[in-house]
């Protein structure tokens, strides 16, 4: 798949991007995306699904199911995994386990959309971090479901 365009655009996480095509989303870069200029012309949608992924990384409880995600060369299964990570509402999570008892294997390594396709939700048994590969791995995975409220925050230290 082509992408039509890549815009770059800063969050509360740090500097991220996107890539489309005709049919939708085709990447979503979490921070660290690539370095380089823009290309193409973003529709109203792609401007929709970047301040729609800025205001949940503010902490705005935003639902990312209506963005239009393009992933067509992704094998079915994960397809089928993807479309249950989207189905998880902002500050709530399911486990790896969850997913194989709908699935039968799990395949969220290789999303292309993370964030709309939202396997940062995915926790592993006991709600540990595990399994987040966007830079930054399971430190992200957590500072992302603690800005959407899946997490509360550490108590403070005295020491």
């Amino acid at each position: 798949m082509t992408a039509a365009g890549y815009l770059p655009f800063d969050t509360a996480l740090g500097r991220c991007a996107v890539a489309w095509g005709e049919r939708g989303i085709t990447r979503v870069w979490l921070p660290e995306a690539p370095d380089r200029p823009p290309a193409g012309t973003p529709t109203d949608a792609v401007h929709e699904a970047i301040a729609g992924i800025q205001a949940l990384l503010d902490g705005e409880p935003r639902d990312l199911r209506d963005v239009c995600v393009d992933l067509g060369d992704a094998p079915g299964f994960n397809r089928d995994v993807y479309a249950i990570a989207r189905e998880i509402p902002p500050g709530e999570t399911l486990t790896y386990g969850d997913i194989a008892r709908r699935m039968g294997d799990v395949a969220l390594g290789r999303n292309p959309c993370p964030i709309v396709v939202p396997c940062h939700r995915i926790v592993g048994a006991g709600g540990a971090m595990v399994g987040f590969s966007a830079p930054g791995g399971t430190s992200t995975k957590e500072r992302m479901l603690r800005i959407e409220g899946a997490l509360a925050e550490p108590p403070l230290s005295l020491f």
